[in-house]
């Protein structure tokens, strides 16, 4: 009886299935479940089925990252690769080199997956819009330093606001180094402290062409510049994350040039009508206060001074004659009253009633004595006569 161990067994059935050549290269179609992606390592594990059978299926991170979208479970796939076993558990599995979305574009989805990651985080809120500046001194552009873009946007600028001054950072808008390319020149130009706008963008392209636009790290680099960014990627009909993001979208880079800057002719015109509504306003004040000036001539005070005194005098002179009547009536008004208030005080007056043949009689401290039994014998009384006093020493009282 041949004898093998279990090592062997799986050595070989590997070595089979490595060896069979419709395994070395092949598609297979199915849903992805039970997806793991372990970041550290990069590796993605999942399993591929329908609704009969399924396979496990093992994807290594230097295939991974080369994916432009993020697998997801329930989702419909073709995966190219190799079908062996692990030796270690007897399993035998498929290794991804490649997985393409059935029925829909790799790049197509991972647009839709990036855009709805953005937009949940809230990137694209109109509450983080910065405004454009009206009339921008110098504007930042990130784009290549070659082809019709960068030229449209310089001759554009120039014919319409020659003021404004461009400052080209020259980047690589297509291929691997062109996404951390255009990372890099926003925040040069970002960090330029006389920058008032920034420019990025390039001509048109396939998906392919403009997918550095579209990736994660272009989106965030956007939307962290201070400075406000117009987004001129492509022809009209395209839309990238990067327009998204952006403080202003330009259909084109032509486009662009055109909104990041004022029409100098237009300027100009607006100018000269604001000139000419000043001197009219200007001319139009001026002669008012002529027309005034002559008014003022024209009066009486400068026309007749005298007669204008002469109005015054006589206006001084009624005015004194009727504060002087007015005081007259005052001061015989107070007199009455006076004489009124005095035949008051003298109709009260202890003297008027002496004069009527009464007489006052005080004790020795000027109290008045109101009745007999406040005099007392050997007293000193003072009685007070019309005519004057009378001091008057008690010898005896006799009461009545």
């Amino acid at each position: 009886m041949n004898v093998i161990t279990v090592s062997q067994v799986n050595t070989y059935i590997k070595a089979l299935l490595d060896e069979s050549t419709p395994l070395r290269n092949i598609y297979i179609v199915g849903e992805i479940s039970n997806f793991l992606h372990y970041f550290r390592s990069g590796h993605m594990y999942f399993t591929l089925k329908d609704d009969k059978s399924q396979i496990k299926a093992v994807m290594f991170s230097s295939y991974a990252q080369k994916l432009k979208f993020k697998p997801e479970d329930g989702m419909r796939v073709i995966c190219r690769g190799r079908i062996s076993s692990y030796e270690k558990d007897g399993i035998y599995q498929i290794y991804v080199e490649d997985i393409q979305p059935d029925g829909i574009g790799a790049l197509n989805l991972a647009y839709e997956q990036l855009k709805t990651k953005l937009a949940d985080e809230g990137l694209f809120n109109e509450i983080y819009k910065k405004a454009i500046p009206k009339y921008p001194l110098k504007i930042g552009v990130a784009t290549s330093n070659m082809g019709a873009a960068v030229e449209d946007i310089k001759n554009i600028t120039a014919r319409r606001y020659p003021l404004c001054e461009l400052v080209i950072v020259p980047t690589a808008v297509q291929g691997v180094q062109a996404t951390g390319d255009i990372v890099k020149s926003l925040k040069i130009l970002d960090s330029m402290d006389d920058i008032d706008l920034i420019i990025v963008g390039r001509g048109g392209g396939s998906i392919e062409d403009l997918w550095a636009f579209n990736t994660e790290e272009v989106a965030r680099a956007v939307f962290d510049c201070k400075k406000p960014v117009i987004s001129a990627v492509g022809h009209e009909t395209d839309y990238t994350i990067c327009d998204f993001v952006a403080d202003l979208r330009a259909p084109t880079p032509s486009a662009a040039a055109e909104l990041a800057v004022p029409d100098i002719k237009v300027l100009e015109t607006f100018l000269e009508s604001s000139n000419q509504i000043m001197r009219n306003s200007l001319k139009n004040k001026i002669e008012n206060e002529f027309q005034r000036l002559d008014t003022i001539e024209n009066g009486s005070v400068l026309s007749n001074p005298a007669a204008y005194y002469n109005d015054l005098i006589v206006f001084i002179e009624d005015y004194n004659r009727e504060l002087n009547d007015n005081f007259k009536n005052i001061v015989k008004s107070a007199s009455l009253n006076f004489a009124r208030t005095v035949g008051k005080l003298d109709a009260l007056s202890p003297l008027a009633v002496l004069s009527r043949g009464y007489s006052m009689i005080t004790g020795k401290n000027g109290e008045v004595l109101k009745s007999k039994k406040d005099i007392k014998s050997n007293d000193t009384v003072k009685i007070t006569f019309p005519d004057g006093n009378v001091n008057v020493k008690i010898d005896e009282v006799n009461y009545e």
